[in-house]
């Protein structure tokens, strides 16, 4: 007799994590697992009353998303801090500081994140914006980016910033005509004012983690990569908020954490990751957390261009500078750390944005391949925003997965305004160049960088269909044929992420056997217009077989 599923989706399209959608078929599920995919009209072979019948209703059935690049903690915690995320230009953002000043007046320091650098000149707002309605304590507030720093002159002080404090080697003070901070610092220069902001509460950072997936939950999110875990003597602990979870049993979803590489630092930091990563595999819980990955920033980003360039970046009048952009870590250094990592069986996450970035991460792999061999670690690089012709073709050739962020890979006003017109000509044609990389052959991933940008999967993948944001009559960034089809993203958010996150053999792919991570999303998107795709949503989202998000709205019916 067949075994009698305790779930059964039916009446659907069912994507399994790659080529086009199944139809006329019904997915079983017992024990947490996928048990069966069985034709439709026979069903009733496996079915009884105590089966929980979902009707999808013409609904799609996917793999859980899986996002490959995020900072859920942070990003849980700013939630709950100053969130300028919804503001829509300067004097919004103002307002949102001033409300929550009058709100929180016990508050030692405001900190937050989520103001955007098209909302200010040259991307840099002033301390005395700030200053106007907050003026008796500090205030410290990333960008969407967290590539930059806006700080109020109490802020300064308190760091002891001034005329003549200098620029690290790593960043930049925004400056008045007197040399004096403007209000805007850009990567390593943030730390001079983050050293002095208080340190998060435990509880704090726990109830971060958990708003997080909440919020990651109803986008059909049941695992991600987390690109910075810190520990130890950094702060905010995500670490221990995992573990915290972990123990706690309140960790739903499935975490690949990336430790942080401090770039001041060398190969002495290896012994201490290897422990960590001993630490988080005596838990007991691979399939739910794991530290296997390093994450190194090569670059910063373009829009305050700091992205490493192979070609200098040009000034207003399109003249070129002498600017290159930073790269955090030398070519050769980069190489030697890789090489190390791949040797105690590290996979290696990349950021890597501007083009000689993204060269240089491809060269510490091909170093890595060469001194070590072949590995199974799936190093991956992140951002891709300029990549050249020659080194779209490396990542097939060096089995490196490219890590999109597809959001981004459209005209908007940070791009437009802020990011091409100081892009070096040969760079004009070449922002994020996914159509390329895929006609590689190249293996792709699919993350946001959240909070970033939006978490949500499908407006991800609406963008890299049409290379246009919805409501948009742009025409598509660097041309049509850089445009990925609809099953070629959704198999990165799915099946490819969880390559990169090791997570192919158990989820990512609707098969028997795999864990039933699922995910229902209405109207279909393969079934709406491309321009359209954006209007689909997750109805539900499913770990080990269990509903763990449904929403109002949905359509779908459960006995």
């Amino acid at each position: 007799m067949p075994q009698v599923a305790q779930v059964a989706f039916h009446s659907g399209s069912v994507f399994t994590g790659s080529g086009q959608p199944l139809r006329g078929q019904a997915v079983l599920v017992n024990d947490g697992k996928i048990s069966a995919i069985v034709a439709q009209d026979q069903l009733e072979n496996y079915i009884d009353e105590t089966t929980e019948l979902v009707d999808l209703a013409g609904a799609l059935l996917a793999p859980g998303f899986q996002d490959s690049h995020m900072h859920p903690v942070s990003g849980g915690t700013e939630l709950l801090q100053c969130n300028l995320a919804e503001a829509e230009n300067a004097e919004e953002a103002v307002a949102l500081i001033a409300a929550y000043a009058a709100a929180n007046p016990d508050t030692e320091w405001i900190v937050g994140a989520g103001w955007s650098m098209d909302h200010y000149p040259n991307g840099a707002p002033l301390a005395s914006l700030i200053d106007a309605v907050v003026a008796d304590r500090p205030v410290a507030l990333h960008s969407r980016d967290h590539h930059s720093l806006w700080a109020n002159n109490a802020a300064f002080k308190r760091a002891g910033i001034d005329a003549n404090t200098p620029d690290p080697a790593d960043g930049r003070i925004e400056r008045l005509e007197d040399g004096s901070p403007a209000g805007t610092l850009h990567e390593g220069a943030m730390g001079l004012v983050e050293a002095y902001t208080p340190e998060l509460d435990k509880d704090f950072v726990l109830a971060g983690l958990h708003k997080a997936q909440e919020d990651m939950l109803a986008l059909g999110i049941t695992a991600w990569q987390d690109a910075m875990i810190l520990q130890d003597d950094d702060a905010p602990n995500n670490a221990e908020a995992y573990e915290r979870a972990l123990a706690e049993g309140t960790l739903q979803v499935r975490v690949r954490g990336a430790q942080w590489w401090k770039r001041d630092q060398g190969l002495e930091q290896l012994e201490g990751m290897i422990a960590a990563r001993a630490r988080a595999e005596e838990l007991g819980h691979p399939e739910r957390y794991s530290l296997g990955t390093v994450k190194m920033m090569v670059d910063g980003v373009a829009e305050n261009f700091t992205a490493a360039m192979i070609e200098p970046y040009r000034d207003k009048c399109g003249h070129a500078t002498h600017n290159n952009g930073i790269s955090f870590v030398s070519a050769e250094d980069l190489k030697t750390y890789v090489i190390a990592l791949d040797a105690a069986g590290f996979q290696v996450h990349f950021h890597a944005l501007g083009d000689r970035a993204v060269r240089d991460a491809l060269d510490a792999v091909a170093a890595a391949r060469q001194a070590n061999g072949p590995s199974a670690n799936r190093h991956h690089l992140a951002h891709l925003q300029i990549v050249t012709k020659e080194d779209s073709a490396r990542f097939a050739q060096l089995d490196a997965t490219a890590n999109l962020q597809p959001l981004w890979a459209c005209h908007e006003d940070q791009l437009d305004e802020l990011t091409l017109p100081f892009m070096p000509e040969s760079a004009q044609d070449r922002q994020y160049p996914f159509g390329d990389i895929q006609a590689s052959g190249a293996r792709l991933a699919a993350g946001s960088d959240w909070p970033v940008s939006s978490a949500n999967p499908l407006e991800g993948s609406h963008i890299a269909v049409n290379r246009i944001s919805p409501e948009n009559d742009s025409v598509p960034l660097g041309g049509e044929h850089q445009c990925l089809d609809l099953a070629t993203i959704l198999a990165a958010y799915t099946s490819g992420t969880a390559y990169v996150n090791h997570l192919d053999a158990i989820t990512g792919s609707i098969a028997e056997g795999y864990l039933a991570d699922l995910l229902v999303v209405e109207p279909n998107p393969f079934e709406v217009p491309a321009e359209q795709i954006y209007r689909s949503q997750v109805a539900s989202t499913w770990i080990d077989g269990k509903c763990v998000y449904r929403a109002a709205s949905a359509a779908l019916t459960a006995n």
